[in-house]
């Protein structure tokens, strides 16, 4: 996703095509659309790739896979009273020992779910 200024050529348009990448332009007029993108852009940074040294495309993509599904389903977000847009099932009753530490990405981030 990206917005319509004037660096963006046709040539840089051929070399995402070329890569497998479609680009999306936001619609004119309207500059907010593109924050959403952004926004992610900057988060996936700060909490995944600037920690993690990438050695291919493969393992980015492999990488990417899981943290989104981290990022959907258990990591909170303020515009939704810290809520993650898709979260997990809970379970009826809440004990203290039935929650266990489960770590992704080899340990970057922790996830805290409820034993089954």
């Amino acid at each position: 996703m990206r917005d319509r200024a004037d660096q963006f050529t046709v040539s840089f348009d051929a070399v995402l095509a070329d890569a497998g990448i479609d680009v999306v332009k936001i619609p004119p007029r309207c500059p907010q659309a593109n924050g959403y993108a952004e926004r992610f852009v900057r988060t996936v940074r700060a909490e995944l790739t600037d920690r993690m040294l990438i050695f291919s495309r493969r393992h980015l993509t492999a990488i990417l896979t899981e943290y989104v599904e981290h990022y959907n389903t258990q990591r909170p977000h303020r515009g939704q009273q810290l809520h993650p847009p898709r979260p997990l099932p809970m379970p009826d009753e809440l004990e203290i020992a039935d929650v266990y530490r489960h770590p992704i990405l080899g340990g970057l981030i922790n996830e805290y779910r409820l034993a089954a």
